[in-house]
């Protein structure tokens, strides 16, 4: 057992240092390239922070395992919302850019929605997965041209003023910071998902929670890491933006490249309470953003909403009482 007590010890070591570099690289290379943060968090450091979602889940259905595949992108994204936005309100009350409301939460929410409509079937398909992707694909597209825009813009303003930037020599610094960053978040992730799993198995949990539980939050423990240092720096963009870019690429690319190499069977009975708490989760971002502040007492809702989440998931059997009720 000591051997994973210390590499429980040695995950969160490398999540808060691993956190911490990624926010300096990300918001730097931002800054010397014009571009802003929220643009940077939302699509990059999202897909980076995601990664340990892509392995699990992919490993998971080539491995048979359907349940744990789906209720990994279902219960990370829960937590990202419920946990992760919850516990970085508490630190710091984020102030939210109203183009966030306006565009990527609904973005998040008809992604979520789609992505339960996709399982009615009794499976997510090859050809599911395909629209998916391409949905990412068109996401990403569509980004990296304001990305452009934002860039030409400030290079014409800088050209006005007859000034040009001043942090482009530090650029392959910052890139260094960012992508020790990620790796640092994917190993610090990998060494607590292993630990608690097997310090679980111990303790006689069934895998099936601990899939919905544990694995789904160790999965989230890079998105916890970034936007926990991101608040504590004030890099609000960055904190809010992770969670939502994170929610949009654990839907659209993480389930959809799953689907696609390997179509997902899914049991309605099995997934129907986790999807809708899911999607709840999505939809209440919007009136409780509505005045651009995610203040402490709204924090404080969503993590306690997450928390009695997991504990109905524990105790309460997860989605059998409700897939009996409905019938």
């Amino acid at each position: 057992m000591l051997p994973q007590v210390l590499m429980l010890i040695g995950g969160l070591v490398a999540l808060f240092y691993g956190g911490n570099w990624l926010v300096r690289g990300a918001s730097n290379l931002a800054l010397s390239f014009g571009v802003s943060v929220l643009i940077i968090a939302l699509t990059f450091v999202a897909l980076g922070t995601s990664m340990p979602e892509l392995l699990v889940s992919v490993q998971a259905a080539l491995s048979g395992k359907s349940d744990l595949a789906v209720g990994n992108v279902i219960g990370s994204n829960i937590a990202n919302i419920g946990l992760i936005l919850g516990a970085t309100g508490l630190i710091s009350p984020l102030r939210v850019k109203a183009i966030l409301l306006r565009r990527e939460i609904p973005i998040m929410v008809l992604a979520s929605v789609f992505a339960y409509a996709l399982t009615l079937d009794g499976q997510i398909g090859r050809a599911d997965g395909t629209i998916l992707l391409l949905a990412f694909l068109v996401f990403n597209a569509v980004f990296y041209f304001l990305a452009k825009r934002e860039a030409d813009t400030r290079a014409r303003l800088l050209a006005d003023l007859e000034e040009t930037p001043t942090t482009a020599p530090g650029r392959g610094r910052e890139v260094t910071y960012l992508v020790a960053g990620l790796i640092a978040l994917a190993l610090g992730s990998r060494m607590m998902v292993e630990s608690a799993v097997f310090l679980a198995r111990m303790a006689g949990i069934s895998e099936l929670i601990i899939a919905i539980t544990l694995v789904a939050f160790g999965t989230s423990l890079p998105e916890l890491a970034a936007s926990l240092s991101a608040a504590w720096h004030k890099e609000t963009d960055l904190a809010i933006g992770n969670v939502v870019g994170s929610n949009i690429a654990n839907l659209m690319l993480i389930l959809g490249a799953t689907a696609f190499l390997q179509p997902i069977p899914v049991a309605r009975s099995e997934v129907q309470f986790e999807f809708l708490v899911m999607i709840a989760f999505a939809v209440l971002l919007i009136p409780f953003m509505g005045r651009l502040r995610f203040g402490r007492k709204r924090s404080a809702l969503f993590l306690v909403a997450y928390c009695a989440f997991i504990a109905y998931s524990i105790f309460g059997g997860g989605a059998a009482p409700f897939a009996n009720l409905i019938q």
